[in-house]
């Protein structure tokens, strides 16, 4: 439930500061490259079998690949033959050419294999890493949805889930087959020639490398900047988006487009610094290739003067040569890749790593009910930080089936009580609550006298509805939005809940009917049709326990005078909350509670307080002269 325009900053959660960063998210330091590998490699071993298989594919592949300048060697051999010797020139190079073209084949199709193969395991690991990824920030606490920014998060799970295809692909698919092959020709170059190939080669590839990592490691930083100045240009322009009607009402259009180029711009020279240093890594790779190139020719054209090699063995040595640099030019890319890679899939195992504010206690049983439960609240006394407390010490009792209203003024933690009933907060001991200016409270709330912190989140909020004051809508069909309240009712069902709520006839009237989209957070409606939208859906779930916080505040009187009494038959036999701002709609209340500073300060029906001459009088009084 989002803060409405009923609490002040006194009760708004999101007060509470916190060191965030650009994304929205609480700084957290980063694990470890090996500690997110790790995190990673369960979801891949669920497909164990798949990885052993493709890792085989992935061997055949280079075996072949290195086979082919063998291959070619004997190949250039075999053209070197005496004048007169037919039967050589037409069959043995005529075998060796199918044999070479065989192995060229074989490497593709183990390749192709190795990917067949492993795309289930790739698609399989990202797709459980999303979802775990999704739901663990449905049961994250209203506090931290209150704090995040939607457009950098949204942004670092998009490039975590892309980042654990990228890390697979890179890492199995290159690094993983370059090592194998690396290995290979360094056997081969030292059992078929002398140990200066192995180490010029070793030399090539240890700068190489060193190069590549120290480079890249300094250009990690500016990589990193990139991103964030990416998440927070993206969160700028989504935040902008979706309060389009403010930025309309205020003419910021220029204003929000100025904030928005303002991020761009830092975005565009992170990016220039990023490329030119990229552009200087791959320069300094390429002289260490071509330097260790013109060595090992060199030494095989002096070989091949020497008479000591063939020119086959020169064309071999140069094919292996060539064979092995090409994937090391892209190792700078790789490097860079694989560590994004890391840093995006981290920034996404950040948010698994978030604690759950609320949790269900272990062996938790669900909350049991038999009809319309009697809900109590036992001197709460809440604060969303310790220095500001809300609620002080707010006992009352909503009978089985009756119905309390709560009335006060703005910031006097109406809205917070029906936070707490749905446990987004939870009250606890002092020594048990929050740290670092988390929500502290004590007392209890009971539900049929069981405790809710005692029994199952799901089932508390199974057992409640609620039609509250701000309301938001999935950007989808209103046939859809009615059903959230019970997915699988059918249309019918969807029918009779519109007609309670008297916004059939609107529907009825638009060319789409049932199957209109509501945009984005339902702004194709006005606010009380949304308002009516949200009381379908709650008269859909038909629960025991319901609350109205506002529910008519966004309709016009005559409206409100409709749905006042549909509101009045949804609450019949249930347990009922009213959280009002207008005195007129809980004039039949079995109890009203008057609610100032978090304190309860008078109670009883509208008639009693009335002829008290209180705070509620007073209040009565300014309402009916507002309406005279």
């Amino acid at each position: 439930m989002r803060p409405s325009s009923s609490s002040s900053a006194t009760s708004l959660p999101h007060a509470t500061a916190s060191a965030t960063s650009p994304n929205g998210q609480a700084a957290t330091a980063r694990g470890s490259d090996w500690a997110t590998l790790r995190r990673l490699l369960p979801y891949l071993w669920q497909y164990k079998w798949r990885v052993v298989i493709a890792l085989s594919f992935m061997v055949a592949a280079k075996m072949a690949n290195v086979s082919v300048p063998l291959l070619l060697k004997q190949l250039v051999d075999a053209m070197t033959i005496k004048p007169g010797s037919v039967e050589a020139l037409l069959v043995v190079p005529l075998g060796l050419l199918l044999a070479y073209g065989g192995l060229r084949l074989s490497t593709a199709i183990f390749t192709e294999l190795r990917e067949l193969v492993f795309a289930k395991a790739t698609e399989g690991a990202t797709r459980s890493i999303a979802l775990e990824v999704f739901g663990h920030l449905h049961a994250l606490s209203l506090r931290f949805h209150l704090d995040r920014q939607t457009g950098g998060m949204t942004r670092d799970i998009e490039r975590g889930t892309r980042g654990v295809q990228s890390l697979i692909s890179y890492s199995l698919y290159s690094i993983v087959p370059t090592l194998i092959e690396v290995t290979m020709v360094l056997a081969l170059l030292g059992t078929q020639f002398d140990m200066g190939y192995v180490w010029i080669t070793l030399v090539a590839l240890v700068l190489y490398v060193t190069f590549t990592v120290i480079v890249t490691e300094w250009r990690t930083r500016f990589r990193r900047e990139m991103n964030e100045l990416e998440s927070v240009s993206q969160t700028r322009a989504v935040d902008s988006l979706l309060n389009y009607e403010t930025v309309k009402y205020f003419n910021n259009e220029t204003f929000e487009a100025r904030r928005y180029d303002e991020a761009l711009e830092k975005l565009r020279r992170a990016r220039i610094k990023s490329q030119t240093t990229l552009s200087m890594l791959n320069a300094g790779q390429q002289l260490v290739i071509a330097t260790a190139l013109v060595l090992m020719l060199w030494r095989a054209t002096q070989g091949v003067v020497a008479g000591e090699l063939t020119l086959g063995d020169l064309v071999m040595i140069n094919a292996f040569m060539i064979q092995l640099y090409i994937p090391l030019g892209f190792l700078g890319v790789l490097y860079r890749e694989i560590k994004q890679s890391l840093t995006d899939l981290d920034k996404m195992f950040v948010l698994l790593e978030k604690e759950r504010e609320i949790a269900d206690q272990p062996g938790a049983s669900d909350l049991a009910l038999d009809g319309p439960p009697p809900v109590r609240f036992e001197n709460v006394h809440f604060a969303y930080e310790p220095a500001r407390e809300i609620l002080h010490g707010v006992s009352f009792e909503i009978p089985a089936g009756k119905t309390v209203a709560v009335v006060g003024p703005s910031g006097s933690g109406k809205s917070t009580l029906a936070r707490l009933l749905y446990r987004f907060y939870d009250v606890s001991n002092h020594e048990q609550a929050g740290e670092a200016g988390g929500p502290h409270g004590t007392g209890r709330i009971t539900i049929a006298g069981q405790d809710i912190r005692h029994v199952t989140q799901a089932s508390v909020r199974q057992a409640i509805g609620i039609v509250p004051q701000d309301t938001v809508l999935f950007n989808d069909t209103i046939e859809y939005n009615i059903l959230y309240g019970r997915p699988d009712a059918g249309h019918d069902a969807a029918v009779a809940a519109a007609q309670a709520a008297h916004i059939h006839s609107f529907i009825e009237r638009l060319p789409k009917g049932y199957a209109t989209p509501v945009g984005e957070r339902g702004l194709k409606l006005s606010g009380g049709e949304k308002q009516r939208v949200a009381i379908a859906r709650t008269l859909l779930k038909n629960p025991p326990i319901v609350i109205f916080d506002e529910a008519t505040s966004a309709l016009d009187s005559a409206n409100e005078r409709a749905i006042q009494a549909e509101l009045k038959s949804a609450a019949r036999n249930k347990t009922s909350l009213v959280i009002a701002h207008r005195l007129s709609t809980v004039v039949d209340a079995h109890e009203i509670l008057v609610l100032v500073n978090g304190e309860i300060v008078e109670r009883g029906r509208h008639s009693e307080l009335v002829s008290r001459g209180g705070v509620y009088a007073e209040m009565w009084a300014l309402q009916q002269s507002a309406s005279d």
